[in-house]
């Protein structure tokens, strides 16, 4: 179940989103959750075994706030197991990580964290508003607090030109972090965006699928985790692939030698089933 505990993205300014463009950030509190579970029929609240508190990064909650909100969806949801949050490096800074451990026995169950690369010039580009070192003591205290961490990086988003710079030093911060999942995106360019306008000026020339899988492949064999579930299924991906790392690392690089040697482009995902 997704409820709203906040509005919008505190952060909002990064040239590849544009889910948030139209919404001011704002907190809806603990009181907005009880009141949206009233609205809701016992037998479903028994049924409710996740929850995702949306929107683009929950966890800039206060402390407090959010210990409410957590006391209230689990006073309310007999069933409930595991409550997830998005967050942003920034937002983590207010926290320490005594804070994130009592969210933690309270029952946040896991935060999902855009990384998008480890290249502090493509960060200062795309206008994340923070530089690797903050990402890495970010994710760095939410793991000392034991919570869960899945961390999503862009393919393609610093082009042809900056790709082997991009694969490598976004390789090398997730092994700083050593999360216990990754999720790899690549880079989509919706209208709304200010990417969008970059591609439609030429200021910006996307990569092609193949060249996408090398940069892809680039990172894998640069990534040194321990136990980190690794995925490209999301809709935006051309090849879908999953599996553990370190243990599956050579054969998510065959998979990914094999379809670049051949060419192999009909397995690929067609661009007009890609999505964000």
């Amino acid at each position: 179940m997704i409820l709203q505990a906040t509005v919008g993205c505190s952060h909002n300014a990064c040239i590849f989103c544009v889910s948030y463009k139209a919404k001011l950030y704002r907190v809806r509190g603990a009181d907005a959750i009880q009141s949206d579970l009233d609205s809701l029929n016992d037998s479903y609240k028994r049924r409710v075994s996740r929850v995702f508190l949306a929107d683009g990064n929950a966890l800039a909650m206060s402390t407090t706030e959010m210990l409410d909100t957590l006391k209230i969806l689990y006073g309310n949801l007999p069933s409930l197991q595991r409550v997830g949050v998005y967050g942003y490096a920034k937002d983590v800074r207010t926290k320490s990580v005594d804070d994130l451990k009592e969210l933690y026995n309270a029952g946040l169950g896991i935060v999902y964290l855009g990384l998008e690369t480890g290249d502090d010039d493509l960060l200062r580009w795309a206008r994340k508003g923070i530089d690797s070192a903050e990402n890495i003591e970010a994710c760095r205290k939410i793991r000392d607090a034991e919570i869960p961490l899945s961390l999503t990086i862009i393919l393609g988003l610093g082009g042809l030109d900056n790709s082997n710079k991009h694969a490598k030093a976004t390789a090398n911060v997730l092994n700083q972090i050593d999360p216990e999942y990754v999720g790899a995106l690549t880079l989509m360019t919706p209208p709304g965006t200010q990417i969008h306008q970059m591609v439609e000026s030429k200021e910006f020339i996307p990569m092609k699928p193949m060249d996408i899988l090398t940069e892809l492949k680039t990172l894998v064999e640069h990534l040194d985790l321990t136990e980190c579930i690794f995925r490209t299924n999301h809709a935006s991906n051309y090849l879908p692939i999953k599996g553990t790392l370190n243990q599956d690392k050579s054969r998510l690089l065959e998979i990914l030698t094999d379809t670049i040697e051949t060419g192999a482009t009909e397995i690929l995902r067609p661009s007009f089933m890609r999505g964000l």
